[in-house]
């Protein structure tokens, strides 16, 4: 009897072991939980004579939910406040075309040397074995 219960015992443990691999019935692709929209209240329109919307054409009222996103946060209908206007009229406008003219070769750019090359390549680590030295 008590190496029976041994040997259940053993088994038990193997088989909840062998449960907690990644391989398996739950190992799958999920939704994408930010491409989720809500959906407007359903309501009855006022007047019966409406024409349906064409499949798949987004609603007149609402827009895409990509477009919302972009009026969040790009601006809106939102009010700017005074200190926003004060900075925005003193940067003036931009140019249009500053995109593409930032690589030409009339573009002033400032050379940080070696040292900032130095400190781009420097392995990571958690500074433990890091060394100084100050030339006299």
């Amino acid at each position: 009897m008590r190496n029976t219960t041994r040997f259940t015992l053993i088994v038990t443990s193997c088989s909840l072991l062998a449960a907690c691999g990644g391989d398996g019935l739950f190992n799958r692709q999920r939704p994408d939980e930010f491409a989720v929209q809500r959906q407007a209240p359903l309501v009855v329109p006022p007047d019966f004579e409406l024409t349906p919307p064409a499949p798949g054409a987004p609603r007149p009222a609402e827009g895409t939910a990509s477009q919302r996103a972009l009026d969040t946060l790009f601006g809106g209908p939102a009010n700017r406040s005074s200190v926003e206007n004060n900075a925005l009229s003193r940067a003036g406008d931009a140019d249009p075309g500053i995109r593409s003219e930032v690589g030409s070769e009339k573009t002033n750019t400032v050379d940080k040397g070696t040292t900032t090359r130095a400190i781009l390549s420097a392995p990571e680590g958690d500074g433990q074995a890091a060394q100084a030295s100050i030339p006299n």
